[in-house]
């Protein structure tokens, strides 16, 4: 263990803060008028954790297989718990339109994994880390609409409508992505699935 990994590690807790403070920040006594900014300061230590553990991997020479294998899981986690927290509440996101991101990320986990048993490395695309960006820019673009509405300037139906809208286009970008990446690692993919 190293700091790269704890910092990669801290990403897989920072998910259930989040759903925890935005499922029941009333019962914890936080006003509606403090919640964005506290989501909004989760998100932010999450995506800095993610910069920075990379970067000390990097620069110290501690990049380790582990921290491979961690470092996008533990973005997927706080990524979909977030996602998973905005079908409830304010947000109220469809359940099956989150299951999309869900979906692509548990298919692509599992044929890196069958590849990797079977000795072949599916790199990852840039499309897979625009993703990444674009997940992340929509994640705090509905806390910062939660910002206006909790000060009572936004309609809930706004809110909604914003955010259903720009996770659809999302979803879109998402489905594209797995089947960019899929057709790009085809051979590797069919090789590793031969019985």
């Amino acid at each position: 263990m190293n700091l790269p990994l704890y910092l990669t590690l801290s990403r897989v807790f920072f998910g259930p803060i989040f759903i925890a403070i935005y499922l029941y920040y009333q019962e914890m006594d936080i006003p509606l008028l403090y919640l964005p900014y506290i989501l909004i300061f989760i998100a932010l230590l999450s995506e800095l954790s993610d910069l920075f553990d990379g970067f000390l991997a990097r620069r110290y020479n501690k990049v380790t297989e582990l921290g491979k294998i961690l470092d996008p899981m533990a973005d997927s986690i706080f990524r979909f718990s977030v996602l998973l927290s905005f079908t409830q509440g304010v947000v109220h996101l469809p359940v099956l339109l989150v299951g999309i991101f869900f979906y692509r990320d548990s298919i692509i986990s599992t044929l890196r994994t069958i590849c990797a048993l079977r000795g072949f490395t599916l790199a990852a695309r840039k499309s897979g880390k625009i993703k990444a960006v674009i997940l992340a820019a929509i994640s705090f673009f509905i806390l910062l609409l939660m910002i206006p509405y909790s000060l009572g300037i936004l309609r809930i139906e706004t809110l909604r409508s914003l955010s259903l809208w720009s996770v659809s286009l999302t979803a879109l970008y998402v489905v594209y992505t797995g089947y960019e990446y899929i057709y790009a690692n085809r051979l590797h993919i069919k090789r590793a699935l031969r019985f």
